[in-house]
């Protein structure tokens, strides 16, 4: 290189990045609510209408933007349509969430998904309200559909008091966890241990391997009841309360076992149904990706060899979407159309539970099946998966071709709340992996080079204000690099996308 050349280097190094403007948090709410609200009509107006919802975003809500304009368009729509579903139930007096937005009411098979999105909140009486909606809403006694589906709401309860750091709030809850739980053993459980549940109330109707009125012993409601059970007994060690914490880290360490021996299928090396008798029912499903939601499998033992299906295109991979069935199945997508299929077509519940799982695996497994990058992959792909006629959509399910909306525009599945979106990207794509102690860490499954920045701030974490902060170059907040705030303060910084960990203030 000539001296020139190396001068002019030297120079250019030297110089400090031009520095884009960051817009005001107000403002990017207030320029995204714009255009969503200008694409509808207004059909349906529950608490908080569009006339309001900037401002219910600015109080309650973690502030994302990104160098993916997509991305972030569908991180504030996904809040955007939520707040849609927020009601006040007539009866109860409580503040609670719809899954369709044209019912009266809530219904209970996605409440995980709720309470894993609504952890994120700024303003957590709405979910108080919501969980007590569903245990005490009905005479001061549960509410009598709570069981009308399968559903991990302990689990849910746990992880949502990991954000909150409010262990109290949520211990004090076990009792009627305890109950629930007791009641899930006399009216699914086996004298075996395991569960079984009918597919349609898996809220899973019209499944490759089962049926509307068949007792299948499913991944689904097994795996649910063993993080339950871990779940009670994590709430009551946290409490002081070790014969409940013994007796529940006994039925999930039981019920954990029970999945790894029985719902295993050596030959198709996948977790698969089996029938009231435990035959084998020789089909690949996504709810074979379950265990690893509540991390069940034992590492080491090559249960991850599993996650290949996702991958392959005769497996779960789809152009547009991870199916619910394998691709590869003679009876794959033959069970008709508008009846809530699952025998195939992309579900975003489905999705939500699989991107979780796999997000766990990639941490927590040492295997050799699946990379961050294939994480990602299946993220942008449920990203772009969310428009209908060119605008963002959220529905019931999709063909995993074209990415049609197999229901459309149909009012009941316009806004459809039944999965979740802000929870992945804070949770697994970000990184921020929440936990019981004082230690704040942050462990990202975004490719370096996938986004040139982002920022997520206003996120809170007990108690405090968390920011998070990734600059690849230097142009966007002027210094390169991944960096943690805590309550305004930097806590924890690197100078690439790897791990980080800080301690919280003390209170």
């Amino acid at each position: 290189m000539s001296p020139r050349r190396l001068l002019f280097v030297a120079l250019l190094a030297a110089c400090p990045p031009v520095v884009a403007r960051a817009a005001p948090v107000a403002e990017v709410i207030a320029s995204h609510v714009a255009r969503f609200n200008a694409m509808e009509d207004e059909g349906v107006v529950n608490a908080v209408p569009n006339a309001a919802s900037a401002d219910w975003l600015q109080a309650n809500v973690p502030a994302f933007t990104c160098a993916d304009a997509e991305v972030e368009e569908i991180y504030w729509f996904r809040w955007w349509s939520l707040r849609k579903h927020l009601k006040r139930d007539e009866a109860s007096g409580r503040w609670v969430f719809t899954e369709f937005i044209t019912k009266p009411r809530p219904i209970s098979s996605a409440l995980g998904h709720h309470l894993m999105e609504l952890r994120w909140l700024r303003e957590q009486g709405f979910a108080d309200d919501y969980v007590q909606y569903w245990l005490h809403g009905s005479n001061s006694r549960p509410q009598p559909h709570l069981h009308k589906y399968s559903q991990w709401l302990a689990y849910a309860v746990w992880q949502r008091a990991l954000v909150t750091g409010d262990m109290k709030g949520a211990g004090a809850l076990l009792d009627d966890l305890v109950s629930d739980y007791r009641a899930w053993e006399k009216e699914n459980g086996r004298p075996d241990g395991l569960f079984w549940q009918y597919d349609v109330r898996d809220a899973m109707e019209e499944s490759i391997s089962g049926g509307r009125k068949v007792k299948n012993v499913r991944p689904t409601i097994s795996c649910y009841m063993a993080g339950n059970a871990a779940a009670i007994a994590a709430l009551a060690r946290a409490a002081g309360r070790t014969d409940v914490a013994d007796e529940f880290a006994a039925k999930a360490a039981r019920l954990r076992r029970l999945v790894l021996d029985t719902l295993w299928d050596p030959e198709r090396a996948f977790f698969t149904s089996r029938t009231e008798a435990l035959e084998r029912i020789p089909v690949r499903e996504a709810i074979g990706f379950i265990p690893w939601y509540f991390h069940l499998p034992e590492p080491g033992r090559g249960y991850e060899v599993a996650w290949k299906q996702l991958t392959d295109e005769h497996g779960f991979k789809a152009p547009a979407g991870l199916t619910t069935a394998e691709r590869r199945d003679p009876t794959f997508r033959t069970r008709g159309i508008r009846t809530c299929e699952w025998d195939g077509a992309v579900w975003p519940f489905a999705t939500a539970q699989t991107l979780t799982a796999l997000a766990n695996v990639l941490r927590d497994y040492p295997q050799d099946a699946v990379t961050a990058r294939d994480y990602f992959a299946a993220f942008m792909t449920y990203v772009r998966s969310q428009r209908y006629d060119g605008r963002p959509y959220i529905g019931e399910y999709l063909d995993e071709k074209t990415g049609e909306w197999i229901m459309g525009a149909n009012p009941r599945s316009r806004f459809y709340n039944h999965s979740t979106f802000a929870d992945l990207l804070i949770a697994d794509l970000i990184g921020l992996r929440p936990r019981a102690d004082n230690v704040v860490e942050v462990a990202p499954l975004l490719p370096a080079d996938a986004w040139a920045w982002f920022r997520l701030e206003r996120v809170r974490y007990h108690g405090h204000e968390l920011a998070l902060e990734w600059d690849r170059d230097g142009r966007r907040f002027g210094i390169r690099g991944f960096r943690l705030f805590v309550d305004g303060q930097l806590a924890a910084s690197a100078p690439s996308l790897t791990p980080l960990t800080a301690s919280l203030p003390a209170p």
